[in-house]
């Protein structure tokens, strides 16, 4: 079942459950502007927690959160003459947390994935020689926030730069009633848990924990499976005969 943020008429918001074990009175942080600001700030941290736990041990299927209304893929233009492009935000803001995927136009506007390379430990001397050879870029490397293009492009196209991305989640306010976490329902429990952790009494840490590390595994089970559409291989291990 998904959870929604916060819901004081059925008391079944991702805040009423946090109250319930916390043993706190109904309302306690609901109808209290600074402890619902506190809260949040938590919630925020608990979804940063989930995140990456998602993103640690997703397979070839790519997560996104579900609240963004657009698809992780960012573009910018292709300049001629211009290495490095530097990548922070998506277009709505969003922080970028990684690159895994870079396709650059052709002169003739079709794309093509370029291969990633380690400018710092690979024998890749284009990007560190001094030559700056131009033409058409077929390799890059991350570095920092940006990516630098080997060759340097000597031509110019407006979207010529198309990047793959994970990016950060959507975060909740504390306006937020109805809205629910970006990823599966099943585990939305999970947000209330982790947060609840923190301050519930002590009597109450033994079963929170207990519940915390159950949704947190079927978590990890459910992403690390997520792409049915991918042939599974079996391949038999090998003993070494000397």
């Amino acid at each position: 079942m998904s959870i929604q943020f916060s819901d004081t008429i059925n008391k079944s918001g991702i805040i009423q459950i946090i109250e319930r074990l916390c043993k706190h009175p109904d309302g306690w942080i609901s109808g209290n502007v600074t402890r619902l600001k506190e809260y949040t700030s938590e919630v925020n941290l608990a979804l940063d927690e989930i995140w990456a736990t998602i993103f640690s041990v997703g397979g070839t299927w790519q997560w996104d959160d579900s609240n963004h209304s657009d698809y992780p893929i960012i573009t910018t233009n292709l300049v001629s003459g211009q290495r490095d492009y530097s990548f922070v935000t998506d277009q709505n803001g969003n922080i970028i947390l990684d690159i895994y995927k870079v396709l650059v136009a052709q002169p003739d506007g079709t794309y093509k994935e370029i291969k990633p390379v380690d400018a710092q430990s690979e024998d890749v001397s284009g990007f560190y020689n001094g030559l700056n050879t131009s033409g058409v870029p077929d390799k890059y490397d991350k570095t920092a926030n940006g990516i630098f293009l080997d060759a340097i492009p000597d031509y110019t196209i407006d979207n010529g730069l198309k990047i793959y991305i994970n990016r950060e989640g959507s975060y909740f306010s504390t306006s937020d009633t109805t809205k629910k976490a970006g990823f599966s329902g099943l585990f939305h429990e999970l947000i209330s848990l982790k947060v609840a952790y923190k301050f519930a009494p002590e009597s109450e840490l033994k079963r929170i924990s207990d519940r915390m590390m159950l949704k947190e595994d079927g978590l990890k089970k459910t992403y690390s499976k997520r792409e049915k559409d991918v042939k599974k291989r079996f391949i038999p291990l090998q003993d070494s005969v000397r």
